[in-house]
């Protein structure tokens, strides 16, 4: 049974029309012996809920693998063991956080659908089906592109497993990232106009197609249709979704020149997997005992923000247009090198401060503990992506696909007709072409003569007024356009730390190892994520352990 068991628990189907099996089988038997087609709307709706709520027994487990793989989190020493293992890239087989076979029984539901589904039926002219299949579609492609970020090579099949002769994952080619997404960007592509399903309400229950196609893109090294699927996602006639500065702004109230004051982070959040408030009614995230103080932890929290995201954040530089009150004339400010911060974590970018705070205070009990909260940890929404992820992720498509310049506009500026043409030559907007072309009506930046402000670069979100920065945030003259790509890149890198640490995306890991593999420099990775205990503490043995890419994996079996 041990060769069978990342494929065992998939066939215990949780569809509509699936048969309740047992984990384990001895004999090869047929497992499934009814009518399977899927030709009613109750049996599909049923068996969305059902693909839905094998999401969720995923959820928990993708934040943990890419969070404490990356360089941003750090584990506790009131850490499980397992967590540990997860953190030092010494996990094997027994480790309760590597269970691939529940993401393949994510799969095997998504196959089931697929195979099943009478997708020729309409009313009206109108594929009565087609939202769910695209919807069961995207889930399945993000769930293989999981299993291949976390566990390398892995075993592939897209039709449903209905023995357990079928059931040997060594009957099946294994594939890497990049072939996975070499399958399943024509396997999505037709269906990226297509609607969500269940209504309007329910639109952040499911994955973006267009955004998952970008991201497939991007992965793949096809990076031109990756921009063009960020591009057309960002700036569609329908919903475009300029990155609003209101969210920005209410990071801080005040700009003192004795500290900040701050308000709560959050960006728009696009896609969440909804998990249930109670265990009665299926599966709940139990996040929060690793991430913050809970009663159920004793308030001994497990992981939290690393020395690396400490000096990351402080190495960054707020600014600030301030209207003078005596000349009442707008002045570029920065705060002074010795400034004296109320909290150390002030300094620099305001959006780690924002999302982490901890101190003493009294439990329940009534004593006082050293504690930990986090402001965008949700109980009932783990997310699959912000509106800062596409952004960024397209600012790391432009750049690849030779557009440096408009990738950097994508931080510092936002990018509108007013900042292309200011902040982008006339040879990269040439190359560009419909790349940059953006809405002046729906996307307005700073100093445009008419409309309210809606887009800022993403760095703005932590620092300011970076459009006016003018001595820091800055892209120099390079020798190449080759150097200036990955001199970008690197400020991609860390703008998605920034922005993406303790979101919850379960995404940092990802990002390190997609640049690394681009570069085909396995030192890009290893150097981070053993440089997360800071740069005086740096863990040489995990440095070492890191350099083999086959250390960078869970192992299957």
């Amino acid at each position: 049974m041990k060769k069978n068991k990342i494929f065992i628990m998939g066939l215990a189907l949780t569809l509509g029309a699936g048969a309740a099996l047992t984990s384990c089988v001895d004999t090869d038997s047929t497992l499934v012996d009814f009518d399977p087609q899927l030709s009613s709307p109750n049996d599909t709706v049923y068996s969305l809920l059902g693909v839905l709520k094998k999401m969720q027994t995923i959820a928990d487990r993708t934040v943990i693998l890419g969070d404490l793989k990356g360089e941003l989190t750090a584990v506790t020493e009131d850490a499980t063991t397992a967590l540990q293992e997860v953190a030092n890239f010494t996990a094997t087989t027994e480790n309760v956080y590597n269970a691939p076979e529940d993401y393949y029984a994510v799969i095997q539901n998504c196959n089931y659908y697929i195979a099943h589904a009478d997708t020729n039926l309409s009313l009206r002219g109108e594929k009565v089906f087609i939202r769910e299949y695209a919807a069961v579609k995207a889930f399945r492609a993000w769930t293989y592109l999981q299993l291949a970020i976390h566990y390398g090579k892995v075993p592939f099949y897209t039709k449903p497993l209905l023995t357990e002769a079928e059931a040997d994952p060594s009957l099946y080619p294994k594939y890497d990232v990049r072939q996975i997404c070499e399958y399943f960007i024509p396997d999505l592509a037709p269906y990226v106009e297509t609607d969500v399903p269940l209504g309007a309400s329910y639109t952040d229950r499911f994955l973006p197609v267009r955004v998952l196609l970008g991201d497939l893109c991007l992965w793949a090294g096809r990076y031109r249709e990756a921009a063009q699927y960020y591009h057309d996602y960002l700036t569609h006639n329908d919903n475009p979704q300029p990155p609003v500065p209101s969210e920005i702004e209410y990071r801080w109230s005040s700009y003192e020149f004795k500290g900040f004051t701050t308000s709560s982070y959050g960006g728009a959040l696009l896609a969440y997997n909804q998990m249930e408030s109670l265990e009665y009614n299926g599966t709940v995230s139990y996040l929060d005992d690793i991430y913050i103080s809970t009663d159920d932890n004793r308030y001994y929290y497990q992981a939290t923000a690393s020395q690396a995201l400490s000096e990351l954040s402080a190495s960054q530089h707020f600014t600030l247009v301030y209207t003078d009150p005596t000349t009442n004339l707008p002045d570029t400010v920065y705060p002074a090198e010795n400034q004296v911060y109320q909290d150390s974590r002030m300094k620099g970018d305001l959006r780690f401060f924002s999302k982490v705070s901890s101190g003493y205070s009294a439990g329940t009990d009534g004593y006082s503990r050293y504690t930990q909260s986090m402001q965008l940890l949700s109980a009932t929404a783990i997310p699959y992506y912000y509106l800062s992820d596409v952004y960024l992720r397209m600012a790391e498509a432009y750049n690849r696909a030779g557009l440096p310049q408009s990738a950097f506009a994508i931080l510092k500026y936002g990018l509108s007709t007013q900042t292309v043409s200011r902040y982008v030559s006339q040879e990269e907007r040439d190359r560009a072409g419909s790349l940059l072309t953006w809405s002046q009506y729906d996307f307005i930046t700073q100093g445009m003569t008419t409309g309210t402000v809606n887009t800022r670069g993403i760095h703005s979100y932590g620092c300011g007024d970076a459009y006016a920065d003018t001595l820091y945030y800055v892209m120099p003259e390079l020798p190449s356009e080759e150097d200036s790509i990955l001199y970008v890149e690197d400020l991609i890198c860390n703008e998605m730390a920034l922005e993406g640490s303790f979101n919850f995306t379960g995404q940092r890991f990802a990002d390190l190892q997609r640049i690394a593999l681009r570069r085909d420099d396995n030192s890009f990775l290893a150097r981070k994520v053993a440089g997360r205990n800071g740069e005086d503490n740096f863990d040489t043995e995990l440095y070492n352990r890191l350099l083999d890419r086959n250390n960078w994996y869970l192992p299957l079996e």
